[in-house]
């Protein structure tokens, strides 16, 4: 059984299709999976797709993106999404300075918020990061010394730096398909220093497909690839990887029911 960490079920991309990218996700041996919330003007649409299968479960956010239009000064709003029986995770939030769509106080202020639900609900923390490492490293500092929280990086793709930070904390690190990609020698180096028991795989789809299925839609059937990927820069079989990821995830996100 594989786990993909982290998926956006609710996109367009998916549309009608849904039904049939969740069956080809079970064929594929995916047994869980997590869609995540993205806004919270569209979060009744992540909920209800959790809802609607057994093995997919949600996280309640706002990514950093929309941190301008969707501004949070405290985590009251978040807590009360995540007393639902389908919400298992914080998020996705962060810092994103690449493309830097919300300006940087707003994504802070709504980062610190995000921090905060996680640590009154228990629930992890699903990070997004990019390009801003040095932030994101002294705000996650910051808050653990007001209080421990459980909290993962997202598709990870960034520095040693931000890596070594969240495994100090506690967190784990989640791999996307771009550990696949031709130029993510740095990222293979980094995964192969990870400890196995602090590793994730996602597709983040429908983004990011892995090689074989780059350029195509991404969707939770593909997280085999990536898994096989992370196994090889292990030195581990696809199997055990396999088993260690899902173990990973569980004792993570307490919430989610394990299948039988």
């Amino acid at each position: 059984m594989l786990v993909d960490s982290h998926c956006h079920l609710d996109f367009p991309d998916f549309g009608l299709e849904l039904d049939d990218v969740v069956v080809r996700a079970r064929a594929a041996g995916v047994g869980t999976m997590l869609t995540i919330g993205t806004k919270l003007k569209t979060f009744d649409g992540v909920r209800k797709i959790a809802e609607r299968f057994d093995d997919v479960w949600c996280s309640v956010g706002i990514h950093p993106h929309e941190a301008a239009e969707e501004p949070i000064e405290e985590a009251a709003a978040l807590i009360a999404h995540a007393q639902h029986p389908r919400v298992v995770g914080i998020g996705e939030a962060g810092l994103d300075y690449y493309y830097e769509h919300s300006p940087k106080d707003d994504q802070i202020r709504n980062f610190r918020a995000h921090i905060a639900a996680a640590r009154e609900t228990g629930l992890p923390l699903i990070v997004h990061a990019r390009d801003a490492d040095d932030d994101l490293c002294q705000i996650m500092r910051d808050e653990s010394e007001r209080g421990a929280f459980p909290g993962l990086i997202h598709c990870f793709s960034s520095t040693a730096k931000l890596a070594r930070t969240a495994l100090e904390l506690g967190m784990m690190i989640s791999i996307s398909g771009i550990v696949t990609f031709k130029k993510a020698e740095e990222l293979r180096a980094i995964v192969a220093e990870v400890p196995l028991d602090r590793l994730l795989v996602e597709t983040d789809a429908p983004y990011l497909a892995p090689v074989p299925k780059r350029g195509k839609r991404n969707e939770p059937a593909f997280v085999t690839h990536t898994a096989d990927a992370v196994a090889r820069i292990k030195n581990v079989a696809s199997a055990q990887l396999a088993a260690q990821t899902t173990d990973n995830f569980f004792r993570l996100f307490t919430k989610v029911r394990r299948p039988s």
